[in-house]
């Protein structure tokens, strides 16, 4: 076995390469479509479960807005502002609807609140189905934020356990100085499962691969189900099979999408900040001792690459070929992709930047989320204040061809046992050895390391103040924010 394997399954991507196989041919080609440009930092797109006639887009300063028939409709479903503390990475920055939305109205939101502290609360809908009622808040949980940065956001139900998922940041600062990625007893850098249908504010699970527990020496949150993310900005469900995938905002090398099989049983370490990506990060970090599970696809920074946004499986029925491809982009670039996860391997990987890209009206420039509808369609929020659903290319346009008019190029670099990784037209034995990719002996990315005083200055940079400086300072010396 070789060192990659005791990590998970490694597929290695760096941006600006060309070393991928041709994909399998896809039965339409795509383009967007524009559904709307009147609203404002959109950063979500959703539906509840059964709902065919509307969107609620999620707008980052707090307000749900809903679009019915085709247009937003002028008051909003939700208007929290007031309570919402927005800049850098604050804001209202999830929702999810109870599974059972139709019968119970309740619904709930990830936001900043003004003491920058992230919140999880749930609201309820009034008789007026277009509108939710702002005295119904109950808060399910806070969690303390030491920095303006890095907060998570996202929420979901699981589609096969019915329990609410909670995606938190490490906290923010540079390099997670307070170490609470790999805390466990630290919500920050985790993703939560909590039973919202027990007893208030929530309940633990008891499959929870870390609790209940009723030992007094194990300081390890029950609510806990993975842990070792920097910034899962955005992660989501399969609605089909259940399988998890998170978009990790890395730090100043790697951005990566990690994965998890529907129906596991948890407890995955993702590795920050022991990792970024597939990349060595603490050189201090004993890593093979952490059990470690690495990511199905990762990539560089070259291009102007530098925060990945995480997407969703399609699994609607108006385009032909896509069923399970995973979609997901690059803020800072505006580059999209998407790929099938078979078994442990990444195939059709494709970059849609041009094929997705609108025919007219506005453009996508800044990419903040994906978003899926009732029937399983998706959709793309540009922060500028638009949303664009994916859709059918018509048979009267000009096809788009791929970056260099070749089906192979799509800038995605593998690394991957399977695959022809050194490009030299074998699969062979050469190819496991991918440089600087072996298990936890990668090497350590030397411009990574700045002198001390100015690694302190980086990780005291948006530090709230609530915690001591010492324990901020004694991890310093790494680049990145």
């Amino acid at each position: 076995m070789t060192g990659k394997a005791r990590i998970g399954f490694l597929v290695v991507a760096t941006i600006g390469a060309i070393h991928a196989p041709a994909r399998s041919a896809i039965a339409e080609s795509l383009t967007t479509a524009l559904v709307t440009d009147g609203v404002s930092q959109p950063v979500l797109v959703t539906a509840p479960t059964g709902d065919h006639e509307r969107l609620f887009i999620v707008e980052l300063g707090g307000r749900i807005r809903v679009i019915l028939n085709g247009e937003v409709l002028p008051s909003p479903f939700l208007d929290i502002a007031d309570i919402v503390l927005t800049g850098s990475e604050e804001g209202l920055l999830g929702l999810a609807f109870h599974p059972n939305y139709a019968d119970n109205g309740l619904f709930f939101v990830n936001y900043t609140d003004l003491d920058g502290n992230t919140v999880v609360a749930s609201y309820s809908c009034t008789a007026d189905p277009n509108r939710a009622d702002p005295a119904s808040a109950t808060t399910i949980l806070t969690i303390d934020q030491p920095f303006f940065n890095h907060n998570g956001g996202c929420l979901a139900f699981g589609p096969l356990d019915g329990y609410l998922y909670i995606g938190t940041g490490d906290g923010g600062g540079a390099g997670d100085p307070l170490g609470n990625a790999q805390d466990r007893r630290s919500r920050l850098g985790k993703l939560l499962r909590i039973d919202v249908d027990a007893a208030a504010p929530f309940g633990v699970p008891p499959t929870n691969p870390f609790g209940p527990t009723t030992d007094p020496q194990d300081a390890t949150l029950d609510e806990i189900w993975a842990l070792g993310l920097r910034n899962p900005w955005r992660f989501s469900f399969d609605r089909l099979t259940g399988d998890l995938y998170i978009g990790d905002v890395g730090q100043s090398s790697r951005e990566e999408i990690d994965f998890q099989p529907g129906g596991g049983p948890g407890g995955e370490n993702y590795g920050w900040n022991i990792m970024e990506g597939t990349a060595r990060f603490s050189p201090w970090a004993d890593c093979d001792a952490f059990g470690l599970t690495g990511p199905v696809l990762d990539y560089g920074h070259a291009g102007a690459q530098c925060s990945v946004t995480g997407g969703y499986s399609y699994r609607g029925t108006a385009i032909d070929g896509l069923q399970g491809t995973y979609f997901f982009a690059d803020f800072c670039s505006a580059r999209t992709w998407s790929f099938r996860l078979v078994g442990d391997e990444v195939t059709e990987l494709t970059e849609r930047t041009a094929e997705l890209h609108p025919s007219g009206g506005p453009t996508i420039g800044l990419i903040s989320s994906f978003g899926e509808d009732a029937d399983g369609e998706l959709y793309i929020c540009d922060l500028g204040g638009a949303v664009f659903k994916i859709v059918p290319r018509p048979a009267t346009d000009s096809p788009v061809e791929p970056p260099d008019g070749d089906a192979a190029a799509t800038g995605i670099e593998f690394c991957n046992d399977n695959l022809d990784n050194d490009g030299d037209g074998e699969v062979d034995a050469a190819d496991t050895d991918c440089p600087g990719n072996d298990s936890c002996a990668f090497a350590l990315c030397g411009i990574c390391i700045l002198p001390a005083t100015l690694g302190v200055f980086v990780g005291l940079w948006g530090m709230k103040g609530r915690r001591g400086a010492s324990r901020c300072i004694s991890r310093r010396g790494r680049r990145g924010y």
